[in-house]
């Protein structure tokens, strides 16, 4: 399953340098380039570089450019800042031939503009990466760390440090007041003492940063052990539990002078709500007027095949467990919406004949396109059920609700991997589930476009689709 959890060291401490130096490429470059090929930047160029800096931003932002990245995927973020300006391009070019001002444009500028650009932003990223490995190699900016508590999370974090070299952290052990003969052999040997030692070393200077992983439950021993720490200057974290951060989005916020961390929370706040929604508006626009005839064939064939109408509305629970009318193209003989829905089986005798190849294939979702015009869906995000699922399922499988703290999407991660369909069994609605929390846990809008390339080109068909 595809996750994002991630070690930040310092925080997102350099992203606003990032973002400033890339749009100091875009800015940098077209000016040099129209001075070098028409001696000055008219009106027209300010206008052009000011849409570009919006787009770019706004894809940026949605695609998480700027988010650290573990050091065996850099090659992957290098891609993504060539693939987000490229794109960035692609947009105002398309504006540019709707309002037909390409001829006021240069396109020698825009070429050397769009090149220069992609060596640049690549060019400063991998120097970046040559400056701090440099500094690795020579022992500068390297801090040793230790952890406290011998635990899954412990052991976690300890792998993460270990592949993520750019942090500039180095783990020299645990510390557990546990016996060494209750761990895996493997892990015995970082073992460096009780947690009364780790107090000593740190008092000694040997380790400048120290991360607690005990489960939440040892409440008490967590205190006594920060308050010992409090005699020493050394850095010290604590990182929830497993179970905490299968649930937490990690977000400190306040109120008042009170701190807060998020555990149930919307990943779509502030900017992510904005870019998710204007995505929908634009893609859902586009896509009702690209599959017109595709609307009016599916028309024809339902209402010559069966009795009834040709669109179907159905109660289902949208954001935040609130009712909404989601719409179908009619695959069945019957229209059920009230408290008992029968989930359509193999063989079932409700679905028609065309009603069972618009299932197979999902079309007869397609209407849904205007539930996410009408800010009811989105285009991706967990599939929204019958009411009548949803109450029975509740009570049943662990965060089941927590799929509404998102809108319902037309397509989804679970359903990409295979979870669509007919759940005749708890674990298959379980799986769903789990997948549907690791979409809302890791939301990006870079994310969302892949999933919906797979959804074009792979289907969400399935076995258990009936």
């Amino acid at each position: 399953m595809k996750t994002h959890n991630h070690l930040e060291s310092g925080g997102n401490s350099f992203a606003v340098l990032y973002r400033l130096l890339d749009l100091f490429v875009l800015v940098f470059v077209l000016v040099g380039t129209t001075q070098w090929y028409i001696a000055e930047i008219d009106q027209n160029y300010i206008v052009l570089l000011l849409a570009q800096v919006v787009v770019f931003s706004y894809l940026a932002e949605g695609f998480q450019l700027y988010r650290n990245w573990r050091a065996s995927r850099f090659s992957q973020s290098l891609w993504l800042v060539i693939f987000t300006l490229t794109i960035s391009f692609v947009v105002i070019l398309i504006a540019l031939f709707l309002l037909k001002s390409g001829a006021d444009f240069s396109r020698v500028i825009i070429s050397v503009w769009y090149a220069v650009s992609v060596v640049l932003l690549v060019s400063w990223r991998l120097a970046v990466r040559t400056l701090r490995a440099l500094q690795r190699e020579h022992g500068l900016n390297i801090q040793k760390t230790a952890i406290i508590g011998l635990t899954p999370r412990g052991v976690q974090l300890m792998q993460e440090i270990n592949a993520t070299p750019s942090h500039g952290l180095e783990i020299i052990g645990f510390f557990d007041d546990r016996d060494a003969s209750r761990f895996p052999e493997e892990f015995r040997s970082k073992l460096l003492g009780s947690v009364n030692d780790a107090v000593m070393t740190a008092q000694s200077g040997v380790i400048s940063r120290l991360y607690i992983c005990l489960p939440l439950h040892a409440d008490k021993r967590i205190q006594q052990i920060v308050e010992q720490l409090g005699d020493t200057t050394l850095d010290v974290y604590l990182v929830p539990d497993l179970i905490f951060m299968n649930l937490i989005h990690g977000k400190l916020s306040n109120v008042g002078d009170i701190d807060t961390i998020s555990v149930f929370e919307s990943p779509h706040l502030g900017l992510q709500n904005y870019i998710k929604r204007s995505f929908d508006i634009v893609f859902s626009a586009l896509a009702l007027v690209a599959l017109i005839p595709v609307f009016l064939m599916i028309a024809v064939a339902i209402k010559l095949t069966s009795k009834g109408p040709i669109l179907f509305r159905q109660d289902r629970y949208g954001l935040d467990g609130k009712k909404i009318g989601v719409y179908k193209f009619r695959s069945m003989k019957v229209l059920e919406n009230s408290d008992i829905v029968t989930q359509a089986t193999k063989n079932d005798p409700r679905v028609t004949p065309v009603g069972a190849f618009l299932r197979k294939t999902s079309l007869d979702e397609l209407p849904q396109f205007v539930n996410v015009l009408k800010g009811q869906m989105s285009v991706v995000g967990p599939r929204p059920h019958a009411v009548a699922h949803n109450e029975h399922y509740r009570n049943k499988v662990a965060f089941y609700m927590l799929r509404h703290k998102v809108k319902p999407g037309i397509t989804g991660w679970a359903q990409i991997n295979g979870w669509r369909g007919e759940t005749d069994t708890l674990e298959k609605m379980q799986k769903r589930v789990e997948f549907d929390l690791a979409y809302i846990r890791n939301w990006s809008l870079w994310w969302d476009i892949q999933i919906i390339v797979k959804t074009v080109f792979k289907g969400f068909g399935g076995k258990n689709v009936y």
